[in-house]
């Protein structure tokens, strides 16, 4: 799924479009105990409560594709009876009324989800009548073919409110708040099946993790049975030891310059598609060969990159380099860039010494302090 793709489906969690149908949920201790259950139809609830609900949904579907949100393919074996996307079918299909599936459910949650506090599960069933869309990209409400039924599962903390003082109105006066459990914005959740080019696509779906650096593989792969792509950091730590193996002494400062330039570039060309920009072996040996690396060393790329990734690894471009700054660092030293201006700074040997020049045309604050940069013959 593309981030138009999962705008298109929070737009349902809000009172004008809402197709939830029913709303399950499980209160679970930091044991693994089940302390309640509910299940109620989602147009039925108080409308201030809809509103929480909306929001930790909207929540379940917010991030990056690619770091907080990836799209999970389910394997053939998996989609066979008893395996892990089969039963999510049977889940889905029943529309959350069928009281064993559901109890089935969360056992699958609580015997593999690695958290030793409390937390709620909810499990949300949905049926979209997809509308149709007019040369112009207009929707038509009215020329709908399809309707996206489906899952939406968060699985949030519930912590206990913070102790302090509070007015009592009764009393007229200030006393210790009463502490409640409180449910947090969910930290881990999905949505099956994908909505894969304004359809459903039952043979994928979109995982969310809070935390993009602790993604749970062990529990995505228990629970769904699809493998994991590498995390963000895992991806730039990946890319980057590629580069290093690939130039050895020939990995100067300006070819790693040129490199992020490259990439920058691209991403730039490609800012208006829905699609996140995706790098494969090839698309990095040709950005290695556009930023100036001998030809020999090109020839290498190919065998570091299946041993370092395998190859048929893929990066995401944002995952590997950062839009917003180019940081050069030593060990005494960080300077941050912008990186459209990554120009300033070069390499110079100075009295024998390898030495970092930064280019000081403009206004220069040293603590918040303006300094002179011109010197007067």
């Amino acid at each position: 799924m593309n981030k138009k793709e999962i705008s298109e489906i929070k737009k349902q969690f809000t009172p004008e479009h809402c197709a939830l149908t029913r709303l399950c949920g499980c209160y679970v201790d930091g044991e693994k105990n089940k302390k309640t259950e509910m299940q109620e139809a989602f147009l039925s609830l108080p409308e201030e409560e809809a509103f929480k609900y909306f929001e930790i949904f909207r929540k379940a579907l917010s991030g990056t594709v690619g770091k907080n949100l990836l799209n999970l393919e389910f394997p053939l074996d998996t989609e066979m009876p008893g395996g892990t996307q089969e039963f999510l079918m049977k889940l889905k299909n029943s529309r959350l009324t069928e009281e064993a599936l559901v109890e089935a459910f969360y056992d699958r949650i609580i015997e593999t989800f690695p958290y030793g506090e409390n937390y709620l599960i909810l499990l949300v069933h949905g049926a979209y009548d997809i509308p149709g869309r007019s040369s112009d990209n207009e929707e038509m409400f009215d020329a709908s073919d399809e309707v996206y039924e489906y899952l939406l599962c968060t699985i949030c903390p519930v912590k206990l409110s913070k102790a302090g003082l509070s007015y009592d109105a009764d009393g007229n006066r200030f006393g210790a708040r009463t502490r409640d459990w409180l449910v947090e914005l969910p930290m881990a959740g999905f949505l099956f099946p994908a909505f894969q080019d304004r359809s459903t696509d039952l043979h994928s779906m979109l995982y969310y993790s809070k935390n993009p650096e602790e993604l749970n593989e062990l529990f995505a792969e228990s629970m769904f049975g699809c493998p994991m792509p590498l995390s963000a950091g895992g991806q730039k730590e990946t890319f980057n030891a590629i580069i290093e193996e690939t130039l050895g002494e020939d990995c100067a400062y300006e070819v790693v310059r040129n490199i992020h330039e490259k990439l920058h570039e691209l991403v730039e060309e490609r800012k208006d598609e829905p699609e996140p920009v995706t790098l494969d072996k090839t698309e990095v040996k040709h950005i290695l060969a556009a930023s100036g690396v001998q030809p020999e060393k090109l020839e290498e790329l190919e065998e570091h990159y299946e041993t370092t990734a395998g190859e048929r690894t893929e990066f995401l471009a944002s995952n590997v380099m950062s839009t917003r700054k180019f940081e050069i660092k030593t060990p005494d030293i960080v300077i941050q860039v912008n990186p459209e201006r990554a120009d300033l700074v070069e390499t110079r040997m100075i009295d024998g010494r390898q030495c970092l020049v930064i280019a000081v045309d403009d206004h220069v604050e040293v603590n918040g302090i303006s300094v002179k940069t011109s010197v007067e013959e």
